[in-house]
């Protein structure tokens, strides 16, 4: 599996020959021009996470891809985009994505919760090679080997993310959703988190923009 994180929470999956592109939003960049996509995925409408503005022009450079969103999103999208409502199952290439979760975290009691779809990305034999869980903290019901993990968010504190963390449990750690932390936010969060992780999961170095080969 090779990752590609594209600032915040837009992550670009090649996995078994096929290649899904997250949640291309307004904080991301560099993901304007890559084509050869088998799959354009939103988790949910919040505009860090789909970028309006600049979403035509990603769909009309990958005309084959399958166009996946939250049932919400797919409406107000229209014509091409499926909705990935829980328990929705999609072939796109060789990998089969799973939609999950639901719901969106809650930010604040009087702010009503928005479709979010979290999605799982594998095959028969692991069901969950990958993990996006947009702004969720779900937790699947197979075993994780790769988290996209929100480090900080509204809607979040850290304590929330740590015993989110060791609940998934997974073998890797691809740190997202960190556009509203300063260089020396970053710092404390990602050594906080490391620290506190369990034992057996293992945080990645990951520099923005730069394909990194998992194992």
């Amino acid at each position: 599996m090779r990752v590609t994180h594209f600032h915040h929470s837009c992550v670009l999956v090649e996995f078994a020959g096929t290649t899904i592109l997250f949640d291309p939003g307004n904080f991301s960049h560099g993901f304007e021009g890559v084509t050869g996509l088998d799959a354009i995925v939103v988790t949910h409408q919040h505009p860090d996470h789909i970028d309006m503005a600049r979403l035509p022009a990603l769909v009309d450079a990958n005309p084959g891809a399958t166009l996946l969103a939250d049932p919400t999103t797919a409406a107000q999208l229209g014509e091409g985009w499926q909705a990935a409502a829980p328990g929705d199952v999609f072939t796109v290439g060789a990998v089969t994505a799973r939609a999950t979760g639901g719901r969106h975290a809650v930010i604040h009691p009087d702010i009503p919760q928005i479709d979010n779809t979290s999605f799982l990305l594998g095959n028969d034999s692991n069901p969950a090679r990958f993990m996006h869980p947009g702004d969720a903290l779900f937790v699947p019901d197979v075993p994780v080997d790769v988290l996209a993990l929100p480090v900080n968010a509204p809607w979040a504190k850290i304590s929330e993310t740590i015993d989110y963390l060791r609940a998934v449990k997974p073998r890797l750690v691809v740190p997202i959703h960190d556009a509203l932390l300063s260089g020396f936010g970053t710092g404390i969060y990602m050594s906080r988190l490391q620290e506190m992780a369990d034992p057996a999961t293992e945080f990645l170095p990951f520099p923005d923009e730069v394909a990194v080969e998992l194992t």
